[in-house]
């Protein structure tokens, strides 16, 4: 019976050090930062009523406008942050807010040239509404894997946001803008100590 224990014990210590390797060299596999992706990420999307019904769909919509945006800041972090072509990813970066205030981007940005990250990637979003006083805000909360230069994994965080889908203009129908109005809220982030197994 000693016997079985001690080779049951052994079986789980070297699955959990084949796991923990595996996940060491955890790479990268989304796509690359480019000038492509200035195009791309600009926020000037709207979208109408319909598209917004179901829960599913504002997922997809939150979860890539958070990619959009950690992209930018990857590309930027990476950069000088002087030259003509980062002010304009800097632009870009802020048109994702409501209010372009230098400190909405802070936080994020700090972060990753902590890390000295070069990709980053979200996983996991979900949405979820809270009432305060009058008002419905709407929550994202999701993980962000980031990579270093070489696409290898440095480590995950779980981070929030708040956003706002405000009503836009259109001729004869309602459409509506994606605004972050908080991002990386630190009342509720936390950094994950275990590396992802996937």
């Amino acid at each position: 019976m000693k016997k079985q224990n001690k080779l049951y014990h052994l079986l789980i210590i070297t699955a959990l050090i084949i796991i923990g390797i595996i996940s060491c060299d955890k790479k990268y596999d989304g796509k690359d930062n480019s000038l492509e992706t200035l195009r791309n990420a600009n926020n000037r999307i709207t979208y109408s009523k319909t598209k917004l019904d179901s829960v599913q769909a504002i997922n997809v919509i939150t979860s890539q406008k958070v990619q959009d945006l950690l992209d930018l800041s990857t590309l930027y972090t990476s950069g000088n942050k002087d030259t003509e072509i980062d002010s304009v990813i800097y632009t870009q970066m802020q048109a994702h807010f409501l209010s372009k205030d230098s400190n909405n981007l802070k936080p994020l940005l700090k972060e990753m040239d902590s890390l000295k990250v070069k990709f980053a990637k979200v996983n996991n979003l979900t949405t979820s509404k809270s009432i305060h006083e009058k008002d419905t805000l709407d929550f994202a909360t999701f993980d962000v894997e980031y990579y270093d230069n070489k696409k290898t994994y440095i480590t995950t965080v779980n981070r929030k946001a708040q956003y706002l889908l405000k009503a836009s203009p259109v001729k004869f129908q309602k459409e509506f803008k994606f605004y972050f109005t908080k991002f990386y809220q630190k009342e509720s982030d936390s950094t994950k100590t275990t590396k992802p197994t996937n």
